[in-house]
């Protein structure tokens, strides 16, 4: 994002802020190192104050940086959203979405919302970055997002709360698992079968099981595992367990090929969706109406069923481990 309105010394601050390193800083501007480091200096003797901590392996912000570096990613979102206006004025055009959400959204949630936002607003326009939860984060904090949607354990400071919603782990199976017939799960039950869970401290989902996991002294081997859910799906066979969030499977059970259980564990209900934009950033009124469109999607797509059990094939693929 450029930023033409801001002085020399913010410019150079900002882009060292979104790097964290003075030479990468540079190299994006097309200027010298130390002419960055030269405003830098200016700039934090100006404002009496150290803006960044100078580290062996790059600049890392202040808290007076971070206040700092804030402001001015609003008010270059904000100089941004007018300029658009500006050229765009007398013109019907309706403008970029820039959304960023996790993988487990990717697949049929968000696809879905934007089509049918785009019927009705036939000249929008749809970026979707899909990556982890920090990366989705560092999205809207740079100004590189308008809106991201994600699933989330604890609060994140710098970031504006649109919706949120209760999104605990489902045990999910094949219609004739031997669970599918129960209306809850636990995860002592779940741990006794084949299961398919994303990598180690990469997923809220994962985190939560595998707290409950120690709080109750249990243990489970896990027979695939993969940072990306989607490639797990089409492995499940009976009498596997995958687990997930609704929103990642909800295609698969409206299809009737799996069902969703949830746990009655305390702590696989620890979690939030959340839509979040940049804290401070007023949204462009197009921004806006799809929020209000993706949280009223949400909202229909968690009223649906978790689909019906089946009767259980008989044989040794169905007895737990």
């Amino acid at each position: 994002m450029t930023t033409p309105l801001l002085s020399i010394p913010m410019r150079y601050f900002l882009e060292v802020a979104r790097s964290g390193s003075v030479n990468q800083a540079a190299a994006r501007l097309f200027v010298a190192s130390s002419a960055v480091s030269r405003q830098i200096t200016k700039l934090e003797e100006s404002l009496g104050t150290p803006l960044f901590e100078r580290r062996a392996r790059g600049m890392a912000l202040t808290a007076a940086g971070e206040r700092l570096a804030a402001h001015l990613r609003n008010a270059v979102l904000d100089a941004g959203q007018v300029i658009d206006q500006v050229r765009n004025l007398g013109d019907e055009r309706a403008g970029r979405i820039r959304a960023a959400c996790t993988e487990g959204f990717a697949g049929s949630l968000m696809p879905v919302v934007m089509r049918t936002f785009e019927l009705t607003h036939a000249r929008s326009q749809f970026e979707l970055h899909v990556g982890a939860p920090d990366e989705v984060s560092a999205l809207l904090v740079r100004g590189e997002a308008d809106i991201g949607l994600k699933y989330v354990v604890a609060p994140e400071p710098g970031l504006r709360i649109e919706h949120s919603a209760v999104a605990p782990v489902f045990a999910v199976m094949c219609p004739d698992h031997p669970l599918a017939r129960q209306r809850v799960v636990t995860v002592a039950e779940v741990v006794r079968y084949p299961l398919a869970v994303g990598s180690r401290g990469g997923t809220t989902t994962r985190q939560l099981f595998d707290l409950a996991c120690s709080e109750q002294g249990l243990q489970y081997r896990a027979n695939f595992v993969s940072n990306y859910s989607a490639a797990l799906l089409p492995l499940m066979r009976s009498p596997d367990i995958v687990l997930a969030g609704h929103h990642t499977v909800l295609h698969l059970i409206d299809a009737g090929t799996l069902v969703a259980r949830p746990f009655a564990d305390a702590q696989l209900q620890q979690r939030r969706l959340q839509v979040l934009s940049l804290e401070g950033r007023t949204l462009p009124p197009l921004a806006q109406a799809f929020v209000q469109h993706l949280v009223g999607a949400i909202a229909s797509t968690g009223r649906r069923k978790l689909g019906r059990a089946q009767a259980a094939r008989p044989g040794p693929a169905q007895m737990p481990r």
